[in-house]
């Protein structure tokens, strides 16, 4: 099941579930994409690896926004870092698109876990 089966009945009741699990890790933890959407959406939505990667990137637009412009108001986003940041993402997201557009299914989620597995060891060091 994929975008085109969502369109039908599939699971669109989860969406929202994941829309929010997305939201509230974004808010919490400056993430959710990747570390909740884009499992939850394909587990429970029937996406594919690469429609669930692509969708989760479309929706972490206005979770952004909005956790960025809470942040912001309360003093607490640096936006001369942040258009650092923004630079090198600009330059990054285009190619790592490409990237993942040509993987296997297969080998994209092993990445992906492979990535989730780096990012917890460096966020349990000292």
């Amino acid at each position: 099941m994929g975008i085109r089966a969502m369109n039908g009945k599939g699971r669109r009741w989860a969406l929202p579930l994941i829309g929010l699990a997305g939201g509230l890790a974004s808010g919490l933890l400056g993430v959710g994409g990747g570390i909740f959407m884009v499992p939850l959406l394909v587990a429970l939505a029937g996406l594919s690896e690469h429609e669930a990667h692509a969708t989760s990137l479309l929706a972490i637009l206005p979770i952004a926004f909005v956790g960025a412009a809470v942040f912001a108001a309360g003093g607490q986003a640096s936006f001369s870092l942040a258009a650092l940041l923004a630079l090198g993402s600009l330059a990054g997201a285009p190619v790592g698109a490409r990237i993942m557009a040509r993987l296997t299914e297969g080998t994209l989620k092993a990445v992906f876990g492979a990535a989730m597995i780096v990012v917890a060891v460096v966020l349990l060091l000292p």
